[in-house]
């Protein structure tokens, strides 16, 4: 479909929303005035950029016919080429999931002590770039977190991943760097009513919460273990002295995790040979590098290096995250462009 055909399209779908939204009616229903405010506030960014693209066409065309403006001719058109670009980004079909909340499950990988202060390190670097965002983060047991905000999964998923870290640990006496990672799986949060699980597939075990060394931290059976024995996916949860508060945080992972797995499933269905990787559940490879001698970050999906190490860390991550999204939109663009 040509580009004017879709901002044609665009327009007559925002028009249709706002009357949507001025409908009294909508607000009889909670969830259905939800969606229409979420559908005008996702065609916002498209239909500004698609007037700005209809405008800098006019001005090119009154260039090419006016003797005065001719010498900037060759400006309008790099501006038409660029918001042309732009809006094609904007129009590409959003991830069913994008705004879903998240639980971001971080553990610590190769490296031993120095392995495991990363994995703190890291998680308090997402923790503040959710504060900065604007989302409420949620400790659900140790390691395991819920991020809850609009948008919440279109912004963390591109956290998923190996994440290594180049540094001088605390406890190196003479100075040599050491490399070690931590892994961050970011899973959609599932409803209910979207991942249905049987009782009957349920093995549920409670016991004793433990602490360091083994010792009881408290004397109920408060902490659960829940089976899902057709998967065989087990989740724990401890750091609730309830365990019925135990039993639904680890409910709330399980789905999650099923939710994404169908969903991985689902993709690798109809792309089966698909080399992006965003958000399907591929956490082997390494995504990110984090070089502190040299202060810098890398990500190497996408080859952007960063030297704000310390603005990172203090959860300064807009800058690649907003990249990453671009990366994953012209990648959608390209496979549709590529099916068509």
């Amino acid at each position: 479909m040509a580009l004017e055909e879709l901002v044609q399209e665009l327009l007559r779908s925002y028009d249709e929303a706002q009357e949507r939204m001025a409908d009294p009616a909508v607000y009889d229903d909670r969830r259905e005035a939800a969606e229409v405010g979420r559908r005008l506030k996702d065609l916002e960014e498209p239909v500004r950029l698609a007037q700005r693209w209809q405008q800098a066409r006019d001005d090119l065309e009154a260039a090419r016919t006016d003797d005065e403006l001719a010498e900037m001719v060759p400006d309008y058109e790099a501006e038409v080429a660029r918001l042309e670009e732009e809006l094609r980004l904007s129009l590409v079909e959003r991830d069913p999931a994008d705004e879903k909340d998240v639980i971001v499950e971080i553990r610590q990988g190769v490296g031993g002590d120095e392995a495991a202060l990363w994995a703190a390190d890291l998680a308090r670097t997402l923790q503040r770039y959710a504060e900065r965002r604007g989302f409420r983060w949620e400790q659900l047991d140790e390691g395991t977190y819920a991020v809850k905000g609009d948008g919440a999964y279109s912004v963390f998923k591109f956290e998923g991943g190996t994440h290594r870290v180049q540094r001088v640990p605390e406890t190196e006496s003479q100075g040599r760097i050491h490399t070690s990672t931590a892994t961050v799986a970011v899973l959609p949060e599932a409803e209910e009513v979207e991942v249905e699980i049987d009782p009957g597939d349920l093995t549920i075990d409670v016991y004793r919460s433990s602490g360091p060394g083994g010792q009881s931290v408290n004397t109920t059976d408060s902490a659960v273990r829940i089976t899902h024995k057709p998967s065989g996916i087990v989740v724990s949860m401890q750091d609730e002295k309830s365990q019925l508060q135990n039993r639904e945080r680890a409910m709330r992972v399980l789905r999650a995790r099923l939710y994404e797995r169908a969903v991985a499933e689902q993709q690798a269905a109809v792309a089966a040979s698909r080399s992006a990787q965003v958000g399907t559940g591929e956490r082997a490879e390494k995504i990110r590098t984090y070089n502190f001698p040299e202060r810098r970050v890398t990500d190497h999906r996408i080859g952007l290096r960063l030297h704000n190490l310390d603005g990172i860390l203090m959860g300064e991550l807009d800058e690649l995250t907003a990249a990453l999204q671009d990366d994953e939109k012209r990648r959608r663009l390209e496979e549709k462009a590529s099916v068509a």
